[in-house]
């Protein structure tokens, strides 16, 4: 028996911080780590799965996403110390709440996942980082299931763990959950952290309107922004969709926006950074979906 949410046809505009995308054929919300378990139970071992979190670092096409959704944001949200210097937590956690969950608990170094606009498991599944340090570097070990429920405990070593990249062992197995080991800290000093760090976030970043975060890596050696703004390609548009003009690898949705006018803007910043410095931008932002 299921207990989570299970809605045919959602409309992924609704669940994604770009507010674009397609139908998702199924849509699904476990009520906890037990329920889904059981949901992937019974699926087919050969039905498309897509991870979602906040929905934040995603693009979904405007076709929308065949097989099924789930999302760990409202199920696995489990965050506690089970241990010296130790946090666990579930994928469904944002950063946001694990920074300051760590700071309360007197530990220093989870600081910077207040600057991610996202859930641990994505931050997890594509070694997120801001300010300087990365996810990877406090993870003591990671839990995974796979598409037939059977959850493991994996070390990194397990991983092969890169600049905004993560390899897992095998193609069906996904992160539900992760051990951090924190050093100690001071309480205050940890919130006055977090505080500065998002004070350089909103400065430095378009938060008032829809976007996903840094839409391309950074290059070795040099950051993404910049050749874009050398480009002049700060406040290009294609229909709803813009490059931000306080932060250059933002794409902003100012207003009725598609995810094929995004993609689109996205790959014209592409070509003309290739053009004019013969490098060529990776996305940071994960493309999925079937085009409308």
């Amino acid at each position: 028996m299921i207990r989570g949410q299970l809605r045919r046809n959602e409309p992924m505009c609704k669940h994604t911080s770009w507010r674009v995308g397609g139908d998702a054929d199924r849509y699904f919300v476990p009520a906890d780590r037990a329920d889904l378990i059981a949901f992937l139970r019974r699926l087919g071992a050969d039905t498309p799965i897509v991870w979602v979190g906040l929905g934040s670092n995603l693009l979904v096409r405007d076709g929308g996403i065949r097989g099924v959704v789930i999302v760990t944001h409202r199920g696995l949200g489990d965050l506690k110390r089970p241990a010296q210097g130790r946090i666990y937590a579930e994928a469904g956690v944002p950063g946001a709440k694990l920074a300051r969950f760590s700071v309360r608990a007197g530990l220093a170094g989870a600081e910077f996942f207040a600057g991610i606009p996202g859930t641990l498991g994505g931050a997890l599944a594509m070694n997120a980082g801001a300010f300087g340090s990365e996810t990877w570097d406090v993870v003591a070990a990671a839990e995974t299931v796979d598409s037939a429920g059977q959850v493991r405990r994996r070390c990194p070593d397990d991983f092969e763990i890169g600049y905004r990249s993560v390899t897992l062992p095998t193609d069906n197995e996904w992160f539900i959950a992760a051990e951090l080991h924190l050093r100690p800290g001071n309480a205050e000093d940890g919130r006055e952290r977090i505080r500065n760090l998002l004070l350089k976030r909103a400065q430095s970043q378009p938060l008032q309107v829809p976007s996903a975060g840094s839409v391309f890596r950074n290059p070795p050696g040099d950051f993404a922004a910049r050749l874009i703004e050398s480009c002049g390609l700060k406040g290009e548009r294609e229909g709803g969709a813009r490059v931000s003009e306080r932060h250059a690898n933002f794409i902003e949705n100012r207003g009725g926006a598609t995810a094929a006018q995004i993609e689109a803007l996205i790959r014209r910043v592409q070509r003309e950074v290739q053009r004019r410095h013969g490098v060529l931008l990776e996305t940071e932002v994960r493309i999925i979906g079937e085009r409308a």
